[in-house]
């Protein structure tokens, strides 16, 4: 069945309706603060999200997986496209989850090291 002839409120309510899988089917979000926006498409330039409950994000962004950080972005807003607006990244890092090493550690450098003086 073709959408074009269907009346313009069944038509809304049907892309309403798609909008709202889309944002419960996604486990990907942006977190900004305390606010969260479901991610509706995800790239390596950027992401997508509702562009009716999304504000013109711009700035620093943690991107999550469920519970798992995965990202730290700085996004900038690029194109709307209808019902979604279109961020890409300006720069994108992976989270880790311990802090960045400063020096070379070697790979078969001993773990400990045991007081032979107490036997």
């Amino acid at each position: 069945m073709s959408e074009e002839y269907l009346p313009k409120e069944v038509l809304d309510g049907l892309h309403a309706a798609r909008r709202k899988a889309e944002r419960k089917r996604s486990r990907r979000s942006v977190h900004i603060g305390d606010d969260v926006y479901p991610i509706l498409t995800f790239a390596s330039d950027g992401f997508a999200l509702d562009a009716e409950h999304a504000p013109q994000l711009r700035g620093l962004v943690d991107i999550y997986e469920g519970p798992r950080h995965l990202y730290q972005a700085l996004i900038v807003a690029s194109e709307l496209h209808g019902d979604v607006m279109r961020y890409e990244f300006k720069r994108n890092t992976a989270a880790a989850d311990r802090a960045a090493l400063d020096f070379y550690q070697e790979t078969e450098a001993p773990i400990a090291l045991l007081d032979s003086s107490k036997h």
